[in-house]
């Protein structure tokens, strides 16, 4: 089964598909972690990565759907792929739809995760993160063990996002909405989309999730 996230920054998008990487085995296919893994890789496609990055510019689509051709051509997923990150952008569903295609594989839901962005301005100025394993804490839902160590990890350094303030995430959610949002319509209308309250307590949120995916 191959899966697409989509939500507004702060959604949960992240924290949902490590539940479903290790409750169903799949693979998330993280544009961040990607391009970071291709600038060292030492390959062809990591040299171009590394030389557009070093030069501070960005790095164009065709090269993000290189790495994806790259991720689903090794194979590996026995669960499927869930695309964290990609597409954002017409273009980009577009690109992916068409690189799916060519290796005969299928987008089998994109999951919408709808939030207040009232809720989700509390939720996100809320946020914590531990600095070695990157687990999410929250102030009010989730917060840091009173032990002051992370319950994954055992780490003690946690930070906050600088751009997690309200007037940050509110240019963030402006740029989701105009470039990402009219995605939620493209998938609409080819019968892809389905979409799941995205507050309350994380099992919650995943429970919605694995009952659209295995409805």
């Amino acid at each position: 089964m191959n899966i697409i996230l989509l939500g507004p920054p702060g959604a949960g998008k992240g924290t949902q598909a490590k539940r479903l990487v290790d409750e169903r085995n799949m693979v998330q296919l993280s544009t961040g972690d990607m391009l970071r893994a291709a600038r060292t890789s030492g390959t062809e496609m990591g040299r171009v990565v590394a030389d557009v990055m070093d030069r501070g510019e960005l790095v164009t689509d065709e090269i993000v759907i290189g790495l994806i051709r790259e991720q689903l051509t090794q194979g590996g997923a026995a669960g499927g792929y869930i695309f964290d990150g990609f597409p954002r952008t017409l273009p980009q569903a577009d690109a992916l739809a068409n690189l799916l295609s060519e290796l005969n594989e299928t987008l089998d839901a994109v999951i919408e995760m709808q939030v207040d962005d009232e809720a989700l301005v509390g939720r996100i100025t809320a946020r914590s993160t531990c600095g070695d394993c990157g687990e999410v804490y929250n102030d009010q839902t989730r917060p840091i063990p009173a032990d002051g160590k992370c319950d994954r990890c055992g780490g003690t350094e946690f930070k906050r996002r600088a751009d997690d303030n309200p007037d940050a995430l509110k240019t963030r959610l402006l740029a989701y909405y105009k470039q990402t949002s009219p995605l939620i319509g493209y998938y609409y209308a080819k019968g892809e989309l389905v979409s799941v309250d995205g507050l309350g307590e994380i099992d919650d949120v995943a429970a919605r999730i694995a009952g659209k995916l295995d409805g």
